[in-house]
């Protein structure tokens, strides 16, 4: 079966089904149901593991797309794999930097399974798509990086503003322009060899929902928390809307509708492009690493 046909961005996943008792479902629900995750209102019921559900078709090939809104409320996370030597850089880098890169997780040197955020789990095959860096330079998009994986390999989980979307959304702050990467010119604080500016995502909404939107997302600090910057997008580096991370189209800003920027923790990708380490491999950008946790897991009261 065609995961990928499962969760569709549009409006298939609401054709209309039937369960073994004839009452209609969703395209959504009855996909997860029948991978053994009992839905209720669009979201998995308490107890069920629907990370795991999503990992292991990422891990047997059946999920080839991004996880953008395709995770329900679990928590998704940036990944970075980096070789031993320079582990204690990006720990540093991290600790210095929290708005970017809030760790979740990190595993022990040549252990894939990160035991924390997804017992059982394998960083190295249950990401959907990874990029490899070196010197600097995106040599390649892959789905397994089990023949990157040294003893000495280490993996970072950094929280992700995916996991927030979802409360976003209940509170009522969808995004109107969807949402858009920039490189800033902000820098970093640096720590070893790795230096470099931080990335932030754009949303936007209408005036009305912007204090809403800080108030859902400052409970998440785990994940990036409120945003770095409201408003002028020149003010943080950002001088042209159509200059987007990645090529992107530029977004269409309704009339009258703020620009709210988050960190984001596709900042370490900047950062070795920067730096031009020798070697790392990243989440590539929407491929989020998902977890056991659900947001709420992490949220501050």
């Amino acid at each position: 079966m065609n995961v990928r046909s499962i969760f569709e961005d549009e409006d298939e996943h609401e054709e209309e089904h039937r369960d073994e008792q004839g009452t209609k479902t969703g395209r959504f629900e009855a996909a997860m149901e029948r991978h053994g995750c009992r839905m209720e209102r669009g979201y998995p019921t308490m107890g069920t593991n629907l990370g795991a559900v999503i990992r292991e078709q990422i891990r047997r090939g059946e999920w080839q797309g991004n996880t953008v809104g395709r995770a329900g409320r679990q928590v998704q996370a940036g990944l970075v794999v980096l070789p031993g030597p320079l582990a204690y850089d990006f720990l540093l880098f991290c600790q210095r930097n929290p708005r970017p890169c809030p760790l979740l997780e990190v595993t022990d040197a040549g252990d894939p399974e990160p035991r924390g955020a997804a017992p059982g789990a394998d960083l190295r095959t249950d990401v959907s798509r990874y990029s490899v860096w070196r010197r600097g330079k995106l040599q390649e998009e892959v789905t397994d990086i089990r023949a990157y994986w040294k003893e000495d390999t280490v993996g970072f989980l950094i929280g992700s503003s995916l996991t927030f979307s979802d409360a976003l959304e209940r509170a009522g702050c969808r995004s109107s322009t969807g949402i858009t990467l920039y490189k800033t010119e902000l820098a970093c604080r640096p720590a070893g060899v790795l230096r470099g500016p931080m990335v932030v995502t754009l949303r936007t909404l209408p005036p009305d929902r912007v204090a809403r939107a800080v108030q859902v997302t400052t409970r998440f600090q785990a994940t990036h928390g409120a945003p770095i910057h409201i408003g002028n997008p020149a003010a943080i580096g950002i001088r042209d809307l159509a200059d987007t991370l990645g090529g992107g189209p530029a977004p269409q800003i309704p009339p009258g509708h703020v620009p709210l920027f988050w960190a984001c923790s596709v900042t370490p990708q900047v950062v070795a492009q920067e730096s031009k380490i020798d070697f790392m491999i990243t989440h590539t950008s929407g491929h989020g690493f998902v977890t056991d946790w659900v947001d709420e897991d992490l949220a501050m009261p």
